[in-house]
This record gives structure tokens, C-alpha cells and sequence, in this order.
């Protein structure tokens, strides 16, 4: 699948920091006059539900009116998608925007919209990392120990995801093509399913969030060997990065938020300052931090450019690893 036009993507961003006129700000100071509803493409309780969830509540206390969490799981967060990708361009449908959609643009053949050109960025909120937990019964207590495991044992290490192109599963697959190993994917439909099956020894290795695994690891029900991210999470200050044993790994789950695309770019800038205040409070930065999550506060126009980035980056390896959707 040819990827999303780049440019096209980075001008609708940069659109959204435009300085308005005096009218479009009479326009933004009225908004919002009715509840504003998220659009969230996963089921309730998780790590992005629940970063949506503590943003909509940071939105109401700014801005006055009710931001409710509407959960429309289904074909990899992309019925959400495409229901807010068919709603007005009012600001009143937004979309929890996560690291599905950038995988999505090359795992997907036939969607009927193009995220890049229909989603306006309008707000990042938050990076999530990612863990590298084994079961107990694999020997290796580092990632470098692990690597010298499966090599020696080809073949014979099952690798577990939440499904078909999911972030752990694209998480997986980077590490597999980078420290250059051998291990049979076995996907899940959740990471909750993939977890069980973790925990009972059928799988050896989960390379999902670090909010879903955490329990488990503080438990000594599952050995932690590394978090995916760039530096280490604050929720495990101790435990290294799968780069320190493969230089130039990363690999993370991100959220934020966009818009119908021709949402008007006072309503985008107006959300983008209330969002970036609500990740400036300590109440919300210590929930974060619990769920190894760190704020990543970002303009539309950063945030447009992230977004563009990634998908190139994840289409690589969708493609390499010869993905298709399930």
C-alpha cells in the first residue's frame, strides 16, 4: 500500500497553528457550547482508554462543557476512525489517536478513508513504553542473555501479542530483525489473553505495554528484562533499555488526540493549549508515571510531523515482516 502523501499531512498540521483573526476568535472563545465527545478505538480499562479518560476530565475543568469517552472497539481501532473521519468539522468529534493508525496506513490495503489526509493533528498527549517480559522458565535475565537463548535455540521461543500488526506484535518484530533471531509470533486477540498464556508458560516472551505487565512483574510472576523505549521509564527506574544491548532499538505506544479534517484551526489551537496545561498538572503526571507513561506535550504542527514519522517507520517494518490484516 502506498503510504499517506507526507507533505500533504505536515501542511493540514501547520494550518493549525496559523494566528486567526478576530472573528475566528469570537468563534473559539464560544466553543465549547455542548458536550464534546472521544472517540476512543479500544475497549474500556486499558492504557489508552485510560489516558483518554484522564484528558477528557483535564478538557471539562478547562473548558466547561463535558468531554465524554465513547469506546468503539473493532478492526484495529479503525471503525473509530472512520466515525470520526464522517463526522462535521465542528470539534465536537474527536478521535484518540494512537499508535494503531500509523501501522494501520500500511497494514490495511483497502480502508475507506486516509488517515494522514482526513485526521487533523490536533494534540499529542503521552508515550507509553513498551516491556520485554519473559516467563520464569527461560534462563536469561538480560536482554544480551536472551539474544545468546534464542540463538542457540532457533525456533523454539514463542513470542506473544495482542494480534495482527498490534504495537507489541510490530514491537516483536523490530527486535526480531535487529538483534537478528528466530521466534514463532503467536497472536492474541488482547494483550489480556496474551498475558494468561505468558503466566501459564505456553508463550516465552510479551513485548507489550508496561501498564499491562506491571502487576505481574511487581508479582515476580514474570521477568522483566528491558523497557522498549528510547531511556528508561520512571515506573522501573531500574531496569535498562532493550538499546543498551541492540543500538538504535526503540519502540513505544504514543496517544493524542485529532479532528475531522477543515476543523477550524482556532478550535484545534484552543484544544492544543488545554491539553498541554492539563499534561502540566502534577495529579495527572503522577497517574501517567504510574503506567510507565511520560507526557509528551507537542503543537499540532510537532505533533503532524511525529505522526508522519512514525508511520514511516512502522510501515518498514509492516512490510519487512511480511504483515497483512487479519
Amino acid at each position: 500500500m502506498k503510504l499517506p502523501d507526507r507533505r500533504q499531512f505536515l501542511h493540514l498540521a501547520a494550518g493549525a497553528t496559523a494566528l486567526p483573526f478576530a472573528p475566528h476568535v469570537a468563534r473559539a472563545q464560544a466553543y465549547p457550547r455542548r458536550p464534546v465527545r472521544i472517540i476512543v478505538g479500544y475497549a474500556a480499562g486499558g492504557p489508552t482508554d485510560i489516558m483518554a479518560r484522564l484528558m477528557g476530565q483535564a478538557l471539562s475543568a478547562r473548558l466547561g462543557q463535558p468531554f465524554i469517552i465513547e469506546n468503539r472497539p473493532g478492526a484495529g481501532s479503525n471503525l473509530a476512525t472512520e466515525a470520526v473521519v464522517r463526522a462535521p468539522a465542528d470539534g465536537y468529534t474527536l478521535l484518540l489517536v494512537a499508535t494503531a493508525n500509523a501501522i494501520n496506513a500500511t497494514l490495511y490495503e483497502n480502508l475507506n478513508f486516509n488517515f494522514i489526509r482526513d485526521i487533523a493533528p490536533v494534540a499529542s498527549i503521552a508515550r507509553e513504553a513498551g516491556v520485554m517480559v519473559v516467563h520464569p522458565s527461560v534462563p536469561a535475565k538480560t536482554v544480551s542473555e536472551f539474544i545468546a537463548y534464542a540463538k542457540a535455540n532457533p525456533g523454539k521461543i514463542n513470542m506473544a501479542s495482542g494480534g495482527n500488526g498490534t504495537p507489541a506484535h510490530i514491537a516483536g518484530e523490530l527486535f526480531k530483525m535487529m538483534a537478528t533471531v528466530t521466534m514463532t509470533h503467536v497472536p492474541y486477540r488482547g494483550a489480556g489473553p496474551a498475558l494468561t498464556d505468558l503466566l501459564g508458560g505456553q508463550v516465552q516472551l510479551f513485548m507489550g505495554s508496561l501498564a499491562a505487565s506491571l502487576e505481574h512483574i511487581k508479582a515476580g510472576k514474570l521477568r522483566a528484562l528491558a523497557v522498549t523505549t528510547r531511556t528508561r521509564s520512571d515506573a522501573l527506574p531500574e531496569l535498562p533499555t532493550v538499546g543498551d544491548s541492540v543500538p538504535g532499538y526503540e519502540s513505544s505506544g504514543w496517544a493524542g488526540l485529532g479532528a475531522p479534517r477543515n476543523t477550524p484551526d482556532e478550535i484545534v489551537g484552543l484544544l492544543n493549549t488545554s491539553v498541554n496545561a492539563g499534561l502540566a498538572d502534577p495529579k495527572i503526571r503522577e497517574r501517567l508515571a504510574q503506567l510507565g507513561i511520560a507526557p509528551m506535550p507537542m503543537t499540532p504542527t510537532e505533533f503532524g510531523k511525529f505522526i508522519a514519522d512514525e508511520t514511516e517507520k512502522l510501515g518498514k517494518v509492516v512490510r519487512f515482516a511480511g504483515m497483512k490484516a487479519e
